[in-house]
């Protein structure tokens, strides 16, 4: 079983090797490599030629410009070959060698088709420092509706569900895919397996928790995606998402001081 691990970029230089690291450290052997470059005014392009001849013919790459990231991941796809396909974000990186295994293992299962696990928010400063613990145990498609989706970096599928039910929408700044997540679990009811595993480290400070202003036109794409596939949800629902995201930030931090 082929599997097709995408990373989008845009002038990553200063985080882009430890995310190529840490695919090449992957116990797993089948697993091609696609980056989808957006023509960066940095070294990104330089990192990319100096690492493909390590990936002995699994890495494919293209660097132009592109309508945004949802537009990149789309191309990325589109380039794949594998019969599961993951992204793996240029700031992020796997911090345990056997991450794809088990994502492997858990698709010898017929009946399951896309998993999802955990993700560890660090500081970027400190890639040691956990600050924050995102868990997908709790998610089922209802949370949906209360602005709650699995950790979207370690959601992998089968890649024909793309072809077959369509790929992140490109008029969405933010939440595309968060669109796309309930397209394939709540309205094509997708049978997903949880693996109790934190996936990767990712460094604070994405897209969508950048400011005030981020996270107001995330919750309003949110509410859209929700009309869009038949859930009934509104902007004060989705607040009640920030209680639990002070708890997880509270429990991330007691169990640091434990350790």
């Amino acid at each position: 079983m082929k599997i097709s691990l995408i990373t989008i970029t845009y002038n990553s230089t200063s985080t882009f090797r430890d995310t190529i690291e840490s695919v090449l450290l992957q116990t797993y052997p089948d697993i091609e490599y696609i980056v989808v470059d957006g023509a960066s005014k940095d070294n990104t392009v330089d990192i990319i030629k100096e690492y493909e001849p390590r990936f002995e013919g699994r890495m494919h790459w293209i660097s132009e410009k592109d309508k945004g990231i949802y537009d990149a991941m789309n191309k990325g796809i589109r380039m794949a070959t594998g019969d599961i396909v993951g992204i793996i974000n240029s700031d992020d990186f796997y911090h345990r060698t056997d991450v794809i295994e088990q994502v492997a293992k858990a698709f010898q299962d017929k009946a399951v088709q896309a998993v999802y696990g955990d993700v560890r928010f660090v500081n970027p400063d400190n890639l040691d420092k956990t600050v924050r613990y995102y868990s997908s145990k709790n998610f089922s498609p209802r949370r949906f509706r209360y602005g709650f989706m699995p950790a979207h970096p370690t959601f992998f599928t089968y890649r024909n569900y793309f072809e077959e039910w369509g790929y992140y929408k490109t008029d969405y700044k933010i939440a595309a895919d968060y669109e796309l997540l309930i397209r394939f679990l709540y309205t094509h009811y997708l049978k997903a397996q949880y693996l109790p595993l934190d996936f990767m480290k990712m460094r604070t400070g994405g897209a969508s928790t950048a400011s005030i202003k981020s996270n107001i036109l995330l919750n309003k794409e949110i509410v859209r995606a929700c009309k869009e596939n038949g859930i009934c949800t509104c902007m004060s629902l989705l607040f009640m998402k920030y209680f639990i995201k002070v708890f997880e930030l509270v429990f991330t931090r007691e169990q640091c001081q434990s350790i």
